[in-house]
């Protein structure tokens, strides 16, 4: 394990209020789990311990912070691990040691009733397969978490209709899931999801069985009303370009144990290791690299910029404006307006060519 997200108390603190922490995390899959948590503490291999002891490491002292209001995403290859991890943070499965902590309390210690006011209120889940009730039509499974919180229909349906609306299935209310495309069913998960307002939503391979435009699609509805929305988002995918386009922070897992926890440019730019390197090897870098992070300080034999650009707009598009206009200079800004230094289009150039693109030439 390398580059592992450091735990500080401000960030530890944000967590504790609205965010989640995961600390010292293990699995371990078995009869008698807790028997071999010391060995493995100890440093016994995944392959030892099932060799020796017909035992599997699911999860290798996971730590991570899981900042409010934004994305993160949990990927890997199919055995990492990640969608063992996103079902210990709303409890349905144990942790053979370790702390989950929300709100200042740990998912772990929570007893039957508070763990199940936990998952109704503060948590919602979209599945890979849609999970939608075949008998209930569009408008009903919306509503589906709002009944099990004992809500009036009468209030529910008026929640769940504008939550159809905003995910585009607006005239489809009485359809039922037999009648709709994979697209639109995930579209319904998600609206059933954001009906229950709940502050953390969980999202395991939720995307993985739809077809490349589909899912181009989805995830775009998902960005924008994420951008008007703020929820904490735990997102799992073994997508690294899904993983690029959607993720704040991406922590990628590999047998169970953290690799690299970072921002998409992070982990392009400074992989922590080779395993690391291979996986974002083939990266488009130019829908990755933002302005900001070449940005640096205009020389006193260059011209005042004729272009602005937004320091978190990527290299890509600001390579294709540039060229458009013909210009080789342009001004980086920051959110406020704020001047962070130039970029030229030759460094534009130079970091948008891929490790293995630079091996072959």
């Amino acid at each position: 394990m390398t580059d592992m997200q450091t735990l500080d108390a401000d960030t530890a603190d944000a967590a504790a209020k609205s965010g989640i922490e995961i600390r010292n995390l293990y699995k371990i899959f078995g009869s008698n789990p807790g028997r071999y948590i010391k060995a493995v503490k100890d440093g016994m291999s995944k392959e030892d311990l099932n060799n020796r002891h017909n035992h599997v490491l699911g999860l290798q002292d996971i730590n991570l912070v899981i900042p409010p209001g934004e994305i993160t995403v949990i990927m890997g290859l199919s055995g990492s691990g990640k969608s063992t991890l996103i079902r210990h943070i709303n409890g349905l499965i144990a942790p053979t040691a370790g702390e989950i902590l929300y709100e200042g309390r740990d998912v772990v210690a929570m007893n039957a009733a508070a763990l199940q006011d936990f998952r109704r209120r503060k948590t919602a889940m979209v599945f890979q397969k849609f999970a939608l009730l075949p008998h209930r039509t569009v408008l009903e499974n919306t509503c589906y978490g709002l009944d099990i919180q004992g809500v009036a229909r009468s209030e529910s349906e008026k929640v769940a209709r504008k939550w159809i609306d905003r995910v585009g299935l607006a005239g489809f209310e009485g359809n039922y899931p037999a009648q709709l495309s994979g697209g639109m069913q995930q579209r319904v998960g998600l609206a059933r999801a954001l009906a229950n307002d709940a502050d953390i939503l969980l999202m395991d391979e939720a995307f993985s069985a739809l077809d490349p435009l589909i899912r181009m699609d989805m995830q775009k509805v998902l960005l924008e009303l994420q951008e008007e929305l703020h929820k904490t988002i735990i997102f799992i995918t073994h997508d690294l370009d899904e993983a690029l386009r959607l993720g704040d922070t991406i922590a990628i897992l590999r047998d169970g144990a953290m690799e690299q926890v970072g921002t998409g440019q992070d982990i392009v730019l400074r992989p922590a290791n080779d395993y690391i390197a291979a996986f974002v090897r083939e990266v488009n870098r130019g829908r990755v690299i933002q302005a900001a992070t070449l940005a640096r300080p205009r020389t006193a034999d260059e011209p005042e910029p004729e272009m602005t650009v937004p320091g978190r707009v990527v290299l890509e598009k600001i390579a294709k404006k540039m060229t458009d206009a013909g210009v080789n200079l342009a001004k980086v800004t920051d959110k406020a307006g704020r001047e962070l230094g130039v970029i030229d289009l030759a460094a534009i150039v130079g970091a948008m060519v891929t490790p293995a693109a630079a091996e072959d030439a």
